[in-house]
């Protein structure tokens, strides 16, 4: 019999419950699926630091954060985002002496490197050819990042030859950024004395911590929405605050938990789940002091723990595994979908070919998603607006950057053959794009679509404080110093010696140059941080619809 036969009715009883309750995917699998993709306020804030490195002029970017709170998750996305001018090497397995790193280094960043001994390579037949490719991507207005996943595992004497790969440079930069990813074991091992020289090159550094309550009740919902989950959850609030409680906040854990949860609802033939449940469900897979998941799911135990019999699992896999049982894997009806937009990836190309030349439109309906109408001759970057609005734009601009200042915004997109067009970027929701033009309704298109006919433009409309006008620095004032400082203290901006020392405090927190100048960027995730009632670009997984389109865009 095969190894893994004696838990094939796992994996049969799991297809069950996703069919019982209207599932098309198992919502709480730990494998990494792309379409479950959920970031969190401290994951996007991880990313931006991740992303900020990579214009850091080198050295070190930290990131850690306790297992399973989605590191790697982060470290995928920042993948997927890097330019490309930007050659990226990914190192899982760091456990390795520092010849195998370096060899491991050149192997994948495609470097060849001839050795005298090829199963052991010295440390100088490495790091050579390393040194001259470097110099040819430079030239060749290319930069590199190298990432290195499970760092805590790296040797001390590992790390200090790390560090000397940051001395590659020219007169203008280092020729090489390290992204070092780990458990909080790895903040503890940079901070040895011996290491002082690699502390001291560490541009950005960020802990990874777990969900709050809120956040876990969104990730839930978040992942039972992608696998198909129509209605509300059928989690009740005490159910919600209880898996919050037990799994300490940290995705892996949840998804341990509420996988099993579901699995011993469907054998009890149950469709909603209350916080007695999920604590006995979370004895089986946690221990009695829910620390502890255990290895491998003992199926009649967690049934029973749910309040089914004993034998009720060993029965029904019996059953499945003789053929006895026909499972029925189409899902039972549902109660109506949400009123969301159905992407529409044909749409873009139709929507650009009937855009006006004029903009005005297109900048009258992001100005009403902040209750303001504009005069139809008004030009937002050019002339004053009113409720303290200002307008903010940036050419060659990325995703990123989009998803940091999150807010909604105007695109020049090009299509082949044609002029640019003004579009109205009104919500980004997963993999998908909200867009309107000046004429008709939003419609749902994915992303990749967008990114590729974007040139890059974008403009937006942010609120400056009252009578204080903003350009480099709102610091430049006495008067717009005291508002800072005030602003900084309800953010919990730790004093400092300076104003200056506080606000690069808060960039970099928030990822961005820390330059010390408060300038509308660092001002829009001031707000962000205040929770001001603004528009938002980034779609929560609690809502139907995205913030930034609450009021009416005609």
């Amino acid at each position: 019999m095969p190894r893994d036969a004696a838990w094939a009715p796992a994996a049969i009883l799991s297809r069950m419950y996703a069919a019982f309750f209207g599932l098309e995917h198992l919502p709480f699998s730990i494998a990494p699926d792309p379409r479950y993709l959920f970031l969190s306020e401290r994951h996007r804030e991880a990313l931006a630091h991740l992303l900020y490195g990579l214009s850091g002029g080198g050295g070190f970017v930290l990131l850690t954060g306790e297992v399973g709170t989605g590191k790697t998750t982060v470290c995928r996305c920042f993948l997927q985002q890097i330019p490309e001018s930007c050659t990226a090497a990914y190192i899982f397995n760091p456990k390795l002496s520092a010849q195998e790193l370096l060899a491991t280094i050149c192997d994948e960043f495609g470097v060849a490197h001839p050795a005298s001994d090829p199963a052991h390579p010295t440390i100088k037949e490495c790091v050579d050819p390393l040194n001259a490719w470097l110099l040819a991507q430079h030239a060749a207005g290319r930069s590199c990042v190298l990432v290195v996943d499970e760092a805590q595992s790296l040797a001390g004497r590992v790390l200090e030859q790390l560090r000397l790969l940051t001395n590659l440079e020219t007169d203008e930069k280092k020729l090489l950024q390290i992204v070092l990813i780990g458990q909080p074991e790895l903040r503890t091992l940079v901070a040895r004395p011996e290491l002082t020289q690699l502390a001291q090159r560490v541009i950005a550094r960020y802990h990874l911590g777990p969900l709050t309550a809120q956040e876990t009740a969104q990730y839930i919902a978040h992942r039972m929405g992608v696998a198909g989950w129509q209605g509300p959850l059928p989690f009740a609030p005490r159910a919600l605050a209880r898996i919050h409680a037990l799994s300490g906040g940290v995705p892996r854990r949840i998804n341990l938990l509420c996988d099993r949860i579901l699995l011993a609802a469907y054998a009890v033939g149950r469709r909603e789940m209350d916080a007695a449940m999920v604590s006995r469900v979370a004895r089986e897979v946690f221990g009695t002091d829910g620390s502890r998941a255990s290895a491998r799911p003992r199926w009649p135990v967690a049934l029973a723990g749910a309040g089914a019999v004993v034998g009720a699992g060993l029965v029904v896999a019996a059953l499945v595994l003789t053929g006895r049982l026909q499972v029925q894997m189409t899902p039972p009806g549902a109660s109506a979908p949400p009123q969301t937009l159905a992407p529409e990836p044909a749409a873009l190309a139709e929507l650009l070919a009937r855009q006006p030349p004029d903009e005005g439109e297109v900048w009258r309906r992001l100005a009403r998603l902040w209750g303001v109408d504009l005069a139809a001759a008004s030009t937002p970057c050019q002339s004053p607006l009113p409720a303290g609005l200002q307008c903010w734009s940036a050419q060659g601009a990325t995703e990123a950057l989009l998803r940091q200042i999150d807010r909604p915004a105007l695109l020049r997109l090009q299509a082949p053959g044609q002029a640019p067009a003004a579009v109205l970027l009104l919500a980004l929701d997963g993999p998908h794009a909200q867009v309107q033009g000046a004429q008709g309704g939003p419609i749902r298109v994915p992303w990749p679509e967008v990114a590729r006919l974007w040139t890059g433009t974008l403009a937006t409309l942010w609120r400056a404080p009252e009578s204080l006008v903003v350009q480099a620095d709102v610091a430049a004032s006495d008067a717009g110093g005291a508002w800072l400082a005030r602003q900084l203290d309800r953010a919990g901006i730790a004093p400092a010696a300076t104003l200056r020392a506080r606000v690069q405090q808060l960039q970099r927190d928030q990822g961005l140059a820390a330059d010390g100048q408060a300038g509308p960027l660092t001002l829009m995730r001031l707000n962000r941080l205040l929770h001001s009632d603004e528009p938002h670009l980034l779609v929560r997984p609690d809502a139907d619809a995205p913030r930034s389109s609450a009021r009416s865009t005609p």
